[in-house]
């Protein structure tokens, strides 16, 4: 991956070239080892994401209309839905983050097929954390 983080696009393309589900989720901890580093300032609970099994931190910052995501987890994998669903939320008005349907963008990565309960419903509280950033503004 370039530094610049990767756009929702570009990781879909990638993920559909991968055969099995040991690469894909390589993919996905790589996309959250590229990840920027999160504030430690915002470890807190304010950022905080309930009815994760792991720790996730979320945080927005808005800027010219737009908001920029910044997310954290203390588990690889999770880490890499963090780096996936900011690649989907990210650098857009609230408007546009609300308009996101996130189960049809979701869908080709076939998630809910692969990834524990835990982590689905996990994956489901960050959306729904996320969701309620872009309603607050």
């Amino acid at each position: 991956m370039s530094e610049r983080m990767a756009t929702f696009d570009d990781i879909r393309g990638d993920f559909e070239f991968l055969d099995d589900w040991d690469e894909r989720y390589k993919y996905i901890i790589d996309l959250g080892r590229n990840l920027p580093p999160y504030p430690e300032d915002f470890r807190d609970d304010a950022h905080k994401v309930r009815g994760c099994a792991s720790q996730v931190w979320l945080r927005a910052e808005p800027e010219d209309g737009r908001i920029r995501l910044q997310g954290d987890s203390d588990a690889h994998i999770v880490k890499g839905l963090v780096a996936l669903l900011i690649a989907l939320y990210s650098d857009k008005s609230p408007e546009e983050m609300r308009a996101v349907d996130p189960a049809a963008a979701l869908a080709p990565f076939d998630l809910d097929d692969h990834l524990t309960p835990q982590r689905s419903n996990g994956l489901h509280s960050m959306i729904t954390r996320i969701r309620a950033i872009a309603d607050g503004l």
